[in-house]
């Protein structure tokens, strides 16, 4: 089932399949958006924007047709990246203040060495394609869902560039994950220099899309379509299914140790206090999808849903109470700016909230 907001990326991907058909058949004038630099727009900042992270004291955020802007005194003004690709881009993560990774469709791969201001393709979905190849030709995989991966890998190979990342978490400057459509999954511990997939390392017999990764505590998660959710489990490289009350979408995972949060459509909220082993279903009040969250300098855990509306725990994540806000802002990203404000970003471009209780 395709959803709102993440629904853009698999659109994309289905574009990516026509345009590819169309240029097959000899059709003039196609523009390549991994070859093509995003343009420079004085109005880059009213842009859809899908991702933003915190790099020290700036900020960066990226969205659609490669814009990728950032900030260095709050949001109060933004400076248009250098980026050499026109796709559109879904995350984005800087474990350091100078280094940081993006993500996007067409599986293009983003690195910054200089905190966002200029960007170098690391990979897209052809290089992707072939170390899936190169990979399993020297890894095959065992079991009795071996020949199903095969087949299922060989696609991927022959189809392209037209399989979406959709978020990226790098743990420090070497090692890192991105992950996108249909159980794509990748790690890398040398900074993106190389990649190893881990499409077979999943506990997603069905392929489900993976919308989320993210750590709390010690411990990685994933999320994704039909209340997946995932944890790595660290001795075998493998992750492990979760038993999560709900057959919905979960759109991401936040929280902090004691309070693992996962949240999806139609305002579901559910808290684990064991680390993913037991969950609880947390009333919201409000039946609008829940696309992101963060945990405030303060300790607190904030959400937002694709109303605008900002959900505050004070309570690890126990019960949550409407902020007040002065204009709602549908956002599909969340920084947290200290303890009282947070910055959004989403279809109209960013966007500062204070929490008001």
């Amino acid at each position: 089932m395709y959803h709102r907001i993440k629904q853009i990326a698999l659109t994309s991907a289905l574009l990516a399949s026509v345009v590819a058909i169309c240029l097959a058949a000899g059709e003039p004038g196609f523009i390549d958006v991994l070859d093509t630099p995003a343009k420079k727009s004085s109005l880059v900042a009213k842009a859809h924007f899908n991702g933003i992270a915190v790099a020290g004291k700036r900020l960066v955020s990226v969205g659609q047709r490669g814009y990728i802007v950032y900030s260095d005194d709050q949001g109060a003004t933004w400076v248009q990246a250098s980026v050499p690709v026109s796709a559109d881009l879904t995350a984005v993560s800087f474990p350091t203040p100078g280094k940081g990774w993006a993500v996007g469709h067409d599986g293009v791969v983003l690195n910054s060495t200089d905190g966002g201001a200029t960007w170098s393709r690391q990979l897209d979905g052809h290089s992707l394609a072939k170390i899936i190849a190169d990979y399993y030709g020297a890894h095959p995989s065992a079991g009795p869902d071996a020949a199903r991966l095969q087949d299922e890998l060989q696609q991927y190979v022959d189809k392209g560039p037209d399989k979406p990342l959709l978020d990226v978490w790098f743990e420090n400057e070497t090692n890192g994950y991105i992950v996108g459509a249909f159980n794509l999954i990748f790690r890398t511990v040398d900074g993106g220099k190389s990649w190893e997939p881990l499409l077979d390392r999943t506990d997603n017999p069905k392929r489900f899309h993976l919308y989320g990764i993210r750590p709390v505590g010690t411990d990685l998660y994933l999320c994704g379509e039909q209340g997946l959710a995932l944890k790595l489990d660290r001795q075998t490289g493998r992750f492990r299914a979760l038993t999560v009350p709900y057959n919905g979408t979960l759109f991401g995972i936040t929280g902090k140790p004691g309070a693992l949060i996962a949240h999806g459509l139609r305002g579901n909220v559910f808290r684990s206090a064991d680390a993913g082993t037991t969950w609880k279903k947390v009333e919201t009040g409000i039946p609008v999808g829940i696309i992101c969250g963060t945990v405030m300098d303060d300790g607190r855990i904030v959400l937002v849903n694709q109303a605008g509306n900002l959900l505050v725990s004070a309570d690890n994540g126990e019960s949550f109470s409407q902020a007040k806000v002065e204009q709602p802002f549908s956002a599909t990203s969340v920084a947290p700016l200290g303890d009282q404000t947070v910055m959004l970003a989403g279809p109209r471009g960013m966007r500062k909230q204070t929490l008001k209780q």
